[in-house]
């Protein structure tokens, strides 16, 4: 049982760094076994598809991005705008850090596979999809906190989460796009004045 674990696991890790590095369609079944070191009698042993271990896949995303950027950003030690600048400096550091290593921006891995996926597999763009909404109401309680507190004036907090999330998303691409880490230290700060009016 233990072996079979790690043998999952090493399976999805390699299926989520060469993913992130390169793409969905440039990773085969064979160069993830080949990077995680097993046999594709095991792959599939634990795995109908690729499709099935790619949901795996971006819930291990999730799971690495709430423990290293959201539960520390999103502390509820820090006041609610705090928390937003804090997640824009945690997420310029974290892609800051893949540039040092590797000489590329990344982006977001789940932007990445949404940009590439979203048309062509349903059962991904909805688990993408599930995971943007996770973020907004995230950003969108953050923003009704900060609201209630007197800390900014008040807005429409659904439609200003999901600008800021676009804004954000927008903003790794650009950086990928043009592989230079400043863009996000230029722009992720000024997504903090986004605000959206409310209609009422």
């Amino acid at each position: 049982m233990v072996i079979q674990t790690d043998t999952y696991q090493r399976i999805v890790d390699s299926a989520k760094d060469l993913m992130y590095a390169r793409s969905y369609a440039d990773v085969g079944v064979a160069a993830i076994c080949d990077h995680a070191r097993v046999k594709k009698g095991s792959f599939y042993h634990f795995f109908t598809s690729k499709q099935e271990l790619t949901l795996a896949v971006l819930d291990t995303y999730y799971a690495d991005y709430k423990n290293n950027i959201i539960n520390i950003a999103f502390s509820s030690t820090l006041k609610p705008m705090e928390r937003l600048a804090t997640f824009n400096k945690l997420v310029i550091e974290f892609q800051q850090d893949i540039y040092s290593q590797t000489g590329h921006i990344y982006g977001c891995p789940f932007g990445n596979l949404a940009t590439e996926m979203a048309t062509q597999d349903e059962a991904i763009r909805q688990k993408i999809g599930h995971l943007f909404t996770k973020l907004q109401q995230l950003l969108h309680n953050t923003l009704q906190e900060a609201m209630d507190n007197g800390d900014i004036e008040p807005i429409d907090p659904d439609a200003t989460a999901r600008a800021l999330l676009a804004y954000i998303e927008g903003t790794m691409m650009l950086a990928k796009t043009h592989n230079d880490p400043t863009v996000l230290q230029q722009l992720l700060p000024a997504g903090l004045q986004i605000r959206i009016p409310t209609t009422n």
